[in-house]
């Protein structure tokens, strides 16, 4: 089974000179698409070792990338067009590091990157990515049907060892998981973006998840350069521990624009310079994508309607609308298609 379904709406990939930046990302691009992973096995002692990635968008292909970049054997599944995509997104973002760790040393830098490329495997195949797998990390699109059913063919396919994970920001893992035949090992496994860079990942036990399956996730966390952050699943609370803190604080800074307390330069300014905060709401929310925050915001009003910490912004319903949709769109509160940092006074 392809994740087309996942991707349609997708622009095709081209592989032109315009998209590989450098003649060193063709030839190894020509050598990984020309190399066989078939036939390699791995001994299994209960720990993970070989892990699966099931969807190769940005978070897919970032969490694939520190995975590899520890030495675990990676399976991105997904569609030819999204593999490649994939495969150039972590080539990019390993010269960017291969600078950083060996800045006088060429050889040193290439081989980090061979190095990483050679664990990373992709298929189309569901079923070849996953019957091997001791983890399995689901990074599609945020739609419950969709994870829902991917669960289930991911139940289906992996061994009964294996332990199946979402990459899920805003969803309910326990529902997400709940056709599965193995509960006990179904598990949020919260990354952040960009997933190379961001160190903290959220391990989000259900009411039916096993204690030791979250003690080797975290020891897996750990393992990868990162630091596990525990919590459970709570019925009257979305978006686990960060964002059911950060979205109301940004909702917050929304209506404060709203009401016309402060500009949005002004309460940027205060937040940064008063609660020493890397950047002012409105710029976290250029960052994160309007049509994001919208998105996630008008599913959790939905579910929960009486909540006022979920109430949606006539001023974000407004930018979407506009297709102001922060960093990715070029313009949202800030106009950034010349690299200028200037206020967008639309309101």
């Amino acid at each position: 089974m392809v994740l087309s379904t996942v991707s349609s709406n997708v622009r095709l990939l081209s592989l032109g000179s315009k998209r590989i930046a450098s003649s060193f990302q063709k030839c190894l691009l020509v050598r990984y698409l020309s190399t066989s992973h078939a036939g390699m096995t791995y001994s299994h002692k209960g720990e993970i070792q070989k892990v699966t990635v099931v969807g190769g968008g940005v978070m897919g292909s970032g969490i694939a990338q520190v995975c590899a970049q520890s030495g675990y054997q990676v399976t991105v599944v997904d569609n030819d067009e999204y593999a490649q995509r994939c495969m150039l997104n972590i080539m990019k973002t390993l010269e960017t590091l291969s600078l950083e760790k060996f800045p006088y040393e060429p050889k040193s830098a290439r081989k980090f990157i061979t190095d990483v490329l050679g664990c990373v495997t992709t298929t189309q195949s569901v079923e070849l990515g996953c019957k091997n797998a001791d983890l399995v990390i689901e990074a599609i699109i945020e739609d419950l049907d969709v994870k829902k059913y991917f669960f289930q063919k991911i139940d289906a396919l992996a061994p009964p060892h294996a332990i199946i994970a979402s990459n899920t920001s805003s969803l309910s893992v326990e529902d997400i998981g709940e056709l599965t035949n193995k509960v006990d090992r179904v598990l949020g496994l919260h990354f952040f973006n960009p997933a190379w860079k961001m160190r903290a990942v959220e391990v989000v036990a259900t009411r039916h998840t096993s204690p030791l399956v979250i003690n080797k996730v975290s020891s897996f966390v750990r393992d990868i350069g990162k630091v596990p952050v525990k919590c459970k699943v709570n019925d009257e609370t979305a978006g686990f521990i960060v964002n059911s803190l950060l979205f109301p604080y940004l909702l917050e800074a929304l209506r404060f624009l709203e009401r016309g307390y402060a500009s949005v330069e002004d309460i940027d300014i205060a937040m940064k310079l008063g609660a020493g905060l890397p950047s002012g709401p409105f710029e976290l929310i250029d960052m994160i994508g309007i049509d994001d925050l919208k998105f996630v915001v008008d599913r959790w009003h939905a579910k929960y309607p009486k909540n006022p910490k979920y109430y949606p912004s006539k001023i974000l319903n407004e930018l979407f609308e506009a297709n102001k949709l922060g960093l990715k769109s070029g313009e949202g509160f800030y106009d950034y298609r010349q690299r200028k940092t200037k206020v967008k006074h639309v309101y």
